[in-house]
């Protein structure tokens, strides 16, 4: 299929290909019958390559329902064909990601075809001017017309919310654009799609290949271009940051792809290699290369890879498949002989070294990488990391050149990719009986601690048997809390001999409940009636050692690959090894024996944090106590991105009439107190007032609201049955449009807080809830050098939206505004924009989201009050002058309620500008004008029966003329 896309699709020219679109394109297949329509489907020279499913906001079961659709779909064989030309699919319900909520219940989401399931992918542009100033296409309002009325939608084209779903800004218009533009759509199609084999091993032992669609996740799509771009500027070096679990080994198997073409361009061929530093590593990224189709040679010798760098030929296949060479450098690493490379052939030739694991401490002097790179000083070196090296002489940057891309860990966390980390202090009765222990050790000799050998202790039989007491019974509660059996444990120790001790002192514990397991197991087998195996909570559980001296490397990936695959051992027990690239999901509690420093720590904390089922956390059990070093880390990585934010009362006799309605003063009471409570909400706009409900997380508030909404409702409906004619014409001046859509977008909202709530429920088990409570003043949930940057990220996009929406504000002179900016600026002009450590940085951003709620809540107001005057921001500063001055005399000027003070000035508003209209000249002449206002003011003022004095009306004159004049003078 990719063959027959390639061949039909012009991708060195896009305006060399036939774009159309269409809506409710029929995918039917003609033998079974079966059909559906994708709401939109895009065409490429004929080629149906891409679909679109929109949905409205809060629709039932959010983007939930669009995914077990097209689950339904893929697995359906006779969509099969549609599904497997169908390139990208997209899915919106035109609402922003919840990105605490690890579930895609709304947002835009795009994924590729599947066999069975489909997995949803967020989409964050990485170019904030991309959609703002893209150059769209002029849609002429006559071609508007044809389109809708092909819809047969012409109804829709005055309506307001379709005004505001036309903007490019909303999610669902950011997303086609972002991905469905010419070139971006073609870079994916090129570029972007990997089927991979994937292997899975059955419960038998045997193993099942099976072929799965990948799609680019955003940040690869992104880095891919960067790299592209840095490239085409003459830069040869630099450092891809992804967090972990972001996919840098498929990023590098698309990059192949990428810059094969790239550099064929220039007519140069390229060769490949994968730099890792162990084989474990090796074999694993060979894997994963090989996986998805590209031939993948390694290098056991010094001769075979100076033969290969001999050779001119950039594959070494014979039928010209694109390749890569995996290269373990620890091979070659007391290999300090140069390297000579012959470049005098006349063939163009690029190198381009993949480095991963960029942290591991690659010296740049005297190592066989630093002679490798040394000796083709032309090669391309991309360095992907996670976490970078920091320390002075080894700086990642100073070794690898600059970040090009970076992907940061709240973004990985949003996206679902991986999990947040939860520190876990150990329990305070085992901290005292880990003390009393240590007294016993010493017995009544009184020691100096220079005297013992704090190994010696830790290494102690008392000592550990103490701690798995503590490891094991807090396991086991974890898998009960959890209700999951699959989950593992891994034990970090100080030092080899404390974890053979371990180890030994596990396998005194459990080796005779193995062994009677064992033989229940077998018995179970020769029985002809069935029998209940062995399913005691207290099953026994089984641990391997895993150590560079313990064994050889087949015994210990055999223990790993049980471990993760055939998930027969539960615990694994480590001291150096596995704390970074061992990739196992249902590793989920950390048990920290060791401290660690750096990125060694961020990478030993995140062997917990990828995704498994419905865990939203990876647990970090802390027995040497961590914090201090945890947080110095970040300062320092803080440091480094600082340099690049009832009907029973009735009376039966009583008139119906009489029975149903109130007072009719009392009811027109009761109808003005809804209208000013709903005066806060853009109620003639269901989109506007769709977004203004989203904003609202309290469900009381909602339900206070769509209680208010029903009582209008209510009313009304009994006036227009039951009342005169007076009481309706009173009634339906005060009424607002649409309530039955507002109160069904107030339950949307509502069953949509609870969706999430019972996800986060279901996602969380009843366990984690009752740990955080019990443990809160302990825990904190940064793990990785990225959330600092998030820190850093969070505090430079805070800030920056801080300033746009002071500078959003059109009432500057506003009390509230001129206090609040004042603050702002004298808080910055002491603290500074970087912060020196992390409790600075969370200090600021604490504060500037504080600030940020104040500013948004005065603009938010201001917007509202700016559609009751048709886009009027005059009109807005008059009517808070009213206000503000109403809040200082018991007699308020026209009204004290909103809307009555927004309906005179309205209609003041509209004589005004007809007199203006038919005699622009007359402002020029301002006592004429001001002698005019102020007799429209009073003429108003009388036809709605207000009372005001002189000097109110006065009051009212000199806001609403000295708008008019500051206007004229600034044109």
């Amino acid at each position: 299929m990719c063959k027959q896309i390639s061949g039909r699709v012009n991708f060195e020219n896009v305006d060399n290909n036939e774009w159309h679109v269409t809506t409710e394109f029929t995918c039917e297949n003609s033998d079974t019958g079966d059909s559906f329509r994708p709401d939109i489907t895009c065409f490429v020279n004929g080629l149906p390559l891409a679909f679109i499913e929109v949905k409205k906001p809060n629709n039932h079961d959010g983007i939930l329902a669009e995914r077990d659709r097209i689950n339904k779909r893929m697995s359906n064989k006779a969509f099969r064909r549609f599904v497997n030309i169908t390139q990208l699919m997209i899915f919106s319900n035109n609402q922003e990601y919840d990105n605490d909520n690890r579930v895609p219940i709304q947002g835009a989401f795009y994924c590729c075809g599947s066999r069975d399931k489909a997995f949803f992918n967020v989409f964050r542009e990485a170019d904030k001017s991309f959609v703002s100033s893209y150059p769209y296409e002029e849609v002429t309002e006559e071609l508007e017309k044809r389109v809708l009325k092909h819809r047969n939608c012409v109804v829709i084209k005055n309506l307001p919310d379709y005004q505001t779903n036309k903007e490019p800004s909303t999610p669902t218009n950011r997303i086609l654009t972002s991905m469905l533009s010419k070139e971006r759509f073609l870079f994916l199609l090129r570029y972007g799609f990997a089927y991979v084999n994937k292997t899975t091993e059955n419960e038998d032992g045997s193993k099942m290949v099976s072929l799965e669609k990948h799609v680019m996740r955003y940040q690869q799509l992104f880095a891919s271009l960067a790299i592209r771009r840095k490239l085409a500027g003459g830069v040869k070096s630099g450092i891809i940051w992804h967090t972990q679990g972001s996919g840098k080994t498929a990023l590098a198997y698309y990059s192949v792809r990428s810059l094969t073409d790239f550099y064929a361009q220039r007519q140069t061929a390229v060769k490949f290699y994968f730099i890792v530093d162990r084989i474990a590593l090796m074999e694993q990224a060979s894997d994963e290369f090989a996986a998805r189709g590209l031939i993948v040679r390694t290098a056991n010798s010094r001769n075979e890879l100076m033969n290969d760098f001999r050779s001119i030929a950039p594959v070494e296949n014979s039928v010209g498949k694109p390749e890569i060479m995996v290269v373990n450098i620890q091979k070659f690493k007391e290999d300090s002989e140069k390297i000579q490379i012959d470049n005098s052939y006349s063939t163009s030739l690029q190198r381009v070294f993949f480095i991963d694991e960029a942290h591991r401490g690659y010296n740049p002097e005297g190592s066989f990488l630093a002679n490798l790179l040394e000796a083709d000083k032309d090669a391309v070196k991309i360095a992907l990391t996670g976490t970078p090296l920091l320390k002075e002489e080894r700086e990642s940057w100073r070794v690898f050149g600059n970040y090009i891309d970076t992907y940061y860990y709240d973004k990985s966390i949003s996206d679902g990719y991986t999990l947040k980390l939860m520190r876990e202090p150990i329990e305070t009765v085992y901290k005292e009986k880990i003390k009393s222990i240590l007294d016993k050790l010493a017995g009544g000799v009184e020691i100096k601690k220079s005297d013992i050998d704090k190994n010696k202790i830790l290494e102690h039989e008392s000592y550990l048997n103490a701690l798995l007491d503590y490891i094991i019974t807090d396991f086991r509660r974890f898998r009960e809390e959890q209700d999951d059996e699959s989950v593992g444990a891994m034990i970090v120790c100080r030092t080899n001999p404390q974890a053979r001790e371990m180890y030994r002192l596990w396998q005194e514990r459990f080796s005779r409940s193995l062994y009677v397991e064992k033989k229940q197991e077998e018995k179970l087998m020769m029985l002809e009636d069935p029998m209940i195996s062995y399913s005691s909570p207290k099953k026994p559980l089984r641990a391997s050692l895993i150590l560079h001296d313990e064994g050889d490397k087949l015994e210990r990936k055999a223990y790993i690959e049980e471990f993760k695959k055939q998930m027969s051992v539960d615990v694994l027990i480590v001291n150096q090894m596995l704390l970074t690239g061992f990739d196992a999901p249902r590793l989920k509690k950390l048990y920290l024996g060791r401290s660690l420093d750096g990125h060694d720590l961020l990478q030993a904390l995140t062997r917990v944090n990828r995704p498994y089922k419905d865990f939203k956390y990876g647990y970090v059990v802390d027995f040497v106590d961590i914090k201090e070093n945890f947080e110095t880390t970040n300062d320092r990585y803080l440091r480094e991105l600082n340099r690049t934010v009832d009907t029973e009362d009735i009376p039966v006799d009583a008139p119906v009439g009489n029975v149903i309605i109130e007072d009719k003063e009392t009811v027109i009471s009761k109808m003005k107190e809804i209208k000013n409570i709903l005066f806060n909400f853009t109620c003639e706009n269901p989109e506007d007032f769709r977004k203004e409900l989203d904003e609202i997380s309290s469900k009381d508030t909602l339900y206070a609201l769509r209680s208010t909404l029903n009582e209008a409702k209510a009313i009304i409906n009994q006036v227009r049955a039951f009342g005169d004619e007076d009481l309706k014409s009173k009634v339906e001046k005060l009424a607002v449009v649409g309530i039955p859509t507002l109160i069904s977008e107030v339950s949307h909202r509502i069953e949509r807080i609870n969706l999430m709530e019972n996800t986060e429920h279901m996602a969380d088990v009843s366990g984690i809830i009752n740990i955080a409570l019990s443990e809160l003043d302990f825990e904190f949930r940064k793990g990785v050098p990225e959330e600092m940057r998030i820190v850093v990220n969070d505090i430079r996009e805070r800030c920056d939206k801080v300033q746009a929406e002071f500078e959003a504000n059109f009432d500057k002179g506003e009390d509230k505004y001129v206090i609040l900016a004042d603050q702002f600026r004298e808080y910055f002009r002491k603290k500074g924009f970087v912060p020196q450590n992390t409790a600075e940085a969370k200090e600021s951003i604490e504060y500037m989201d504080a600030v940020m709620a104040k500013i948004r809540e005065i603009n938010r107001r201001n917007n509202l009050l700016k559609k009751k005057y048709k886009g009027d921001e005059r009109f807005v500063r008059i009517h808070k002058r009213i206000e503000e001055e109403n809040a200082k005399r018991e007699k308020p000027i026209i009204s004290s309620g909103e809307y009555e003070i927004a309906e005179n000035l309205s209609r003041m508003k509209s004589q005004i500008d007809n007199m203006i209209y038919l005699n622009s000249n007359i402002v020029d002449n301002e006592d004429a004008f001001k002698r005019d206002v102020l007799a429209i003011i009073g003429s108003k003022l009388v036809d709605m029966g207000i009372p005001a004095t002189l000097s109110d009306r006065k009051f009212i004159n000199n806001l609403i003329t000295a708008e008019y004049f500051q206007q004229r003078n600034y044109l």
